[in-house]
């Protein structure tokens, strides 16, 4: 053996330095990680709590997500995250074992719509002064901002969070584990953040700062006038689009605007668009659409009612679940207010998700707009019950807004790696009874219910002091039920909290002989305590588990999938169950008033082929056309209303500024208006929509067919050439509008001639500005007018007024195409014809304002024989059903003739709106947009039978009482469904009376009249 070439000393030296190095290793490896892993800013004060703890959640069935289900698994989580997930996953040594015996275990729940720990909103949706405030027309935000106060692009989510332990708690007893918050104000509202609803420190919940951008139709708390009506939001959004890809130019005049700089920046995120509308929808797609942007769209819940054109926005939308309640319809009089269109969406709203996933269309589910979150989940368990599957449900919850805001790599499923945020059930989440009983968010443990956790139901052997006594624990896991098994089965009470328990258990059925007991649960389901019995002696007690309990077989009757009515196009009592279709039609020996050199021809036939008239005489061959006899009626050219504001969403002005020439009547078109039917009615077949006057240079407006049911495109009239609005006297200088109006150039008409000049002052400058100038929707509709790509429609009541504009025009050579009013167009007809104006005027309206009062009802036969183009019209939604008696009146004040008094109704008109090469006279060629009368058009006995639009009538007067019969049945049907509701103790809504809108030229959106809606009960005369 050799000898060891070290003394003693110097070996337990080097044992030491050995030992040394060793420990001095370990600590720094330790010392390693903690600084790696462990260090924050944020000093403690106490003792240093690190939560690196590590769980194992065993014998669980784990639904990892939507297409994979895990029987008796494994999940392992640690420091916050999943380690792995399935049933061979080895526990480390240091894990905390959790039995989750007979429990499920999803993934979180992600809600990518929220406004939580957002602060509150600074004033009411909607927006708009405080009433009785003067005019306010730039923003009050204070800072390097754009000049508009609804536009807030610089705002971001994550500077204003702050987190909220109450509402966290609210949503993570719904299932949520993180939400995608914003906050919900304004047209352009910032950016949202990722945040998780752990109760943690702000810096420690965020998951993404910046996640999205949002937007809206809606004001919020800016209290600018600007804009006042959606057009002008729509026309606002389109021009900060333009603003923004200016800017990027960098524009020294300008200087620093955070607003568009924000806006730019936040290009790359998620686009959310809060459309909560189903036309809003289609709205905000056509914006995207065309600066190529694809919004997510936040929906309405009524999307469900127009499925194809939620298709074709290939959008993704966020699906609230605010379903609305029953009303209490008990009372007839409180139901005869409420229309049918919101009986039926109270019975339909919940076919939506179903309607969603059935179309293909992506989605995910959200909370927002729930009263309170409680519902959550019941709502949807509806969803499922009216034709949404459990797998989509639970996809449109995780996977699908996970993947849609780009965090699918951290949350939406259980795969290793990912935040450990999931939820513990009692079964599968969506069944009726199921229970949650711990939402678990970035490792920490929130307990929603305790009771039922563990399953203490059995029989079981309770002693007290000397005496035994057989008890049974039924009822269910999360609600157990007690009963003693004496001679007669007697339920008694059973109360726990935790570990703790209380028993109440009545030996005799009149409860005089009970036993008052409490204690704790122990292991094994073995209970003890101390209790006293109905002497009032007291004792210790123990319970032994003794049988489990075995539930019977499920015999409750199955849920009947429900029953509910079609949707209507337009979802109105009036619409069709079936949108009609074009038919070769013959219409057969009648009066027809052609409107051309032909004149009125007696005992003719006119065949309508493809949508067009095709051929005019008598005796025409049917073939496979359908007959329609007209012996003894007069068939006529559709009646066109040259000025209308029917069919028009929340305002027909945009009055906050006096030049609006950016905004359109086409982007806010109502096809559900129900004045649409009703004008169809009395012969209507289009309708000119204009801006109303309140400034000097409104919008531009849209001439539609009236197509009942179709869409906003599909009403629109093709290839027509634009017209805009222009506005003279009282409305324009704000005469009438109260003494705080005092703020909007002009207050008098002299200012209204330089609002004119400087406007097209200034569009002639912008039409010179070379490349690289900032595109102007304003300056853009004037140079049309200049080059006579776009026309002018203006309401007018004064003549000098009236020549004044005649000179403005003449001055920078553009012509005024109608004056629309012109009550004074007797006075200045000569000048008229020689600028080459028409009008389009009332048959017999005066004295109702000081500017009016030189008005005559010879007033159009003067025009007409001074050689103008002149119309009739009715800038009212109620008139336009009688605007062939409108037509008539100049027969009896002018001893017009009558065919050239229809024709200020039909042809004239459309002479008028530059159509008259399609409609407004019975030729063959020409749309076939006619009307059967069952009388002399002119005459107040005359009814429309059939009003016919490109070939499909619209309006069938015996198809009429058809509907009426339906809606008659159908709300009978409805107020008998929801008469069940109330018997079954559901919550009930007040009835509430269906308003609709119902526009004139001075309406502002905040002051214009709003009418009961009716769609049941109408009188024959009613229905015209």
């Amino acid at each position: 053996m050799k000898s060891n070439p070290y003394p003693a000393d110097v070996i337990s030296v080097k044992r030491k330095t050995l030992f040394r190095a060793t420990l001095f290793g370990a600590i720094g490896l330790l010392l390693a990680g903690f600084n790696a892993n462990a260090q924050e800013t944020w000093p403690v004060n106490g003792v240093s709590e690190p939560k690196d703890a590590c769980y194992a959640f065993t014998h669980a069935t784990i639904v990892k997500d939507a297409q994979t289900t895990l029987s008796n698994a494994i999940l392992v989580i640690r420091d916050g995250k999943i380690i792995g997930a399935g049933p061979n996953v080895a526990i480390p040594k240091d894990a905390v074992v959790i039995d989750c015996k007979g429990k499920y275990i999803y993934p979180s729940f992600v809600d990518i719509y929220s406004d939580y720990g957002m602060p509150g909103a600074q004033q009411r949706t909607g927006g708009g002064r405080a009433f009785g405030a003067a005019p306010q027309l730039f923003t009050a935000t204070k800072g390097a901002v754009g000049w508009n106060q609804a536009i807030k692009s610089e705002v971001n989510a994550i500077q204003l969070f702050a987190a909220d332990e109450s509402k966290a708690k609210n949503l993570r007893e719904a299932g949520f584990g993180v939400v995608l918050t914003h906050q919900a104000d304004g047209i352009a509202r910032g950016t949202g953040a990722l945040v998780s609803l752990a109760a943690e420190k702000e810096s420690q919940t965020v998951i993404r700062e910046k996640a999205s951008a949002h937007y809206s139709f809606d004001k919020g708390s800016s209290t600018q006038d600007y804009p006042g009506s959606l057009m002008g939001m729509i026309a606002l959004l389109r021009q900060q689009y333009l603003d923004a890809q200016w800017y990027k130019t960098q524009p020294a005049k300008e200087g620093l605007n955070l607003s568009l700089q924000s806006w730019n920046d936040n290009q790359s995120l998620i686009q959310i668009f809060d459309a909560s509308d189903k036309w809003n929808a289609l709205r905000a797609d056509k914006i995207g659409d065309e600066f190529g942007v694809q919004y997510v769209i936040k929906a309405g819940g009524n999307e469900y009612q127009r499925i194809p054109e939620i298709v074709a926005t290939k959008a993704t939308y966020i699906v609230p679940l605010n379903y609305p309640q029953a009303m209490d319809v008990e009372d007839p009089n409180d139901a005869r207010f409420v229309a049918l269109a919101d009986m039926k969406h109270w019975e339909l709203a919940p076919t939506e998700p179903g309607a969603f996933e059935k179309a293909n269309i992506p989605f995910c589910l959200t909370a927002a707009d729930l009263k309170d979150t409680k519902s959550f989940i019941a709502n949807v368990r509806k969803a499922i019950e009216y034709g949404l599957s459990e797998q989509k449900a639970l996809e449109a919850l995780t996977k699908i807004p996970a993947t849609i805001v780009k965090a699918y790599d951290k949350i939406g499923s259980l795969d290793a790696g990912k935040l450990a945020n999931f939820i513990i059930t009692s079964g599968p989440v969506f069944q009726e009874n199921t229970v949650l009983y711990q939402n678990w968010v970035q490792g920490n443990k929130y307990i929603v219910k305790e009771e039922g956790w563990n399953d203490i139901r059995g029989t079981y052997t309770l002693q007290f002091g000397s005496a035994t006594y057989p008890i049974e624990i039924k009822g269910t896991q999360a609600a157990p039920a007690l009963s003693y098994l004496g001679k007669d089965t007697i339920a008694g009470k059973i109360d726990i909290d935790g570990q703790l328990i209380k028993l109440n258990v009545p030996l005799t059925k009149d409860s005089k002989q009970q036993l008052r007991l409490s204690g704790v649960i122990g292991a094994e389901n073995k209970w003890s305590g101390s209790g006293v019995d109905e002497k009032g002696q007291y004792n210790n007690w123990t319970a032994t588990f003794a049988k489990a309990f075995v539930p019977k077989a499920d015999t409750a009757k199955k849920k009947e999938t429900p029953q509910y009515g079609k949707i209507y196009f337009p979802f109105s009592g009036y619409g069709y169950e079936t949108l009609p279709k074009a038919e070769d039609i013959l219409i057969r020996n009648a009066t027809v008033w052609t409107n051309e050199k032909e004149g009125k021809l007696e005992g003719t036939d006119v065949l309508i082929r493809n949508g067009k008239i095709a051929q005019v005489g008598k005796g025409l061959a049917a073939g496979n056309a359908k007959v329609i006899d007209g012996t003894g009626k007069h068939l006529t050219p559709g009646i066109l209303d040259e000025h209308s504001h029917i069919a028009i969403s929340r305002g027909v002005n945009e009055g906050s500024q006096s030049v609006t020439a950016e905004v359109r009547i086409a982007d806010v078109i109502n096809p559900d208006d129900v004045n649409i039917y009703r004008q169809l009615s009395g012969g209507v077949t289009s309708s000119h929509l204009l801006h109303g006057s309140a400034n000097t240079i409104g919008g531009q407006s849209q001439l539609i067919k009236l197509r009942w049911g179709a869409d906003a495109e599909e009403l629109k009239f093709q290839n027509w050439g634009g017209f805009i609005k222009f506005a003279l006297g009282e409305n324009v200088k704000q005469s009438n509008w109260g003494d705080r109006q005092r703020v909007r150039f002009p207050q008098t008409r002299m200012g209204v001639e330089q609002v004119l000049v400087d406007a097209f002052t200034r569009a002639k400058d912008y039409e010179k500005a070379g490349a690289g100038k900032r595109r102007d929707l304003e300056l853009d509709a004037l140079v049309e007018i200049l080059n006579s790509k776009r026309f002018i429609t203006c309401h007018s009541y004064v003549q000098s007024e009236i020549n004044m504009l005649l000179k403005v025009a003449d001055r920078f050579n553009f012509k005024i195409n109608t004056f629309t009013h012109i009550l004074e167009g007797y006075k200045v007809a000569d000048k008229m014809k020689e600028h080459g104006a028409g009008a389009s005027t009332f048959a017999d309206w005066w004295a109702y304002k000081m500017e009016v009062v030189d008005a005559i009802p010879q007033n159009a036969t003067i025009m007409q024989r001074v050689g103008l183009t002149v119309a009739i019209n009715s800038d009212d939604a109620e008139m336009a059903r009688r605007l062939n008696q409108e037509a008539a009146k100049s027969v009896k004040y002018g001893s017009m003739q009558e065919e050239d008094a229809l024709k200020m109704v039909t042809l004239n008109p459309a002479q008028l709106l530059h159509v008259a090469d399609r409609i407004g006279s019975v030729k063959t060629g020409k749309d076939a947009d006619l009307v059967l009368w069952s009388d002399h058009p002119l005459s107040i006995y005359a009814k429309a039978e059939k009003t016919i639009v490109d070939g499909i009538v619209y309006f069938d007067r015996d198809k009429d009482l058809e509907l009426r019969a339906r809606i008659a049945a159908e709300r009978t049907r409805l107020i008998g469904k929801m008469l069940g509701e109330k018997k079954k103790g559901a919550p009930m809504a007040r009835p509430t009376p269906s308003r609709e809108e119902i526009w004139h030229c001075e309406d502002l959106q905040a002051g214009h009249q709003h009418h009961i809606m009716r769609d049941v009960n109408h009188t024959e005369e009613d229905a015209k």
